[in-house]
């Protein structure tokens, strides 16, 4: 299928203009950002992720979290192994699957959760200087629409 070079598709094909382009490089720099404070706290950008994970879904398992975070099981463990040396999480025996363990934080992870959240803010402010209520409202419903379109 050949796209004319005329539709909104193709308008923006220029990298500096590129939805895709844009959307890597905002989320590369936040993510750089990001990396820079997580070290000041002990942690990786990946392992802030799973904290994330946990913490929305308390007692999820490995696998879930694997392919939400899209990465191998056996990459998840030793993600997990690290993250309970650190203490910050424990498995715990799923009553349901014997086979199975569930993924929780502990109350040291906790604060440590709370402080990465305030410094996410700060990053997210710091990316949405200059935006307005409305152009952050129709980038948010355009995203949404996007993903969306993928998950058909």
């Amino acid at each position: 299928m050949r796209i004319p070079d005329n539709t909104p598709v193709m308008k923006y094909f220029d990298p500096d203009k590129s939805i895709g382009f844009l959307l890597y490089e905002v989320s590369r720099l936040m993510r750089r950002d990001f990396d820079e404070r997580a070290k000041t706290l002990g942690l990786t950008q990946v392992q802030w992720r799973a904290i994330v994970h946990i913490a929305k879904q308390e007692g999820c398992n490995q696998a879930v979290l694997a392919d939400q975070l899209e990465v191998k099981p056996i990459t998840l463990t030793r993600l997990i192994d690290r993250l309970a040396e650190a203490g910050w999480v424990v498995r715990l025996p799923d009553q349901k699957d014997r086979r199975a363990v569930q993924l929780h934080l502990t109350e040291k992870a906790r604060p440590l959760f709370k402080t990465m959240r305030e410094e996410f803010k700060l990053i997210r402010a710091k990316a949405l200087q200059g935006i307005s209520e409305e152009q952050l409202d129709a980038l948010l419903e355009t995203l949404v629409k996007m993903k969306a379109n993928f998950n058909k």
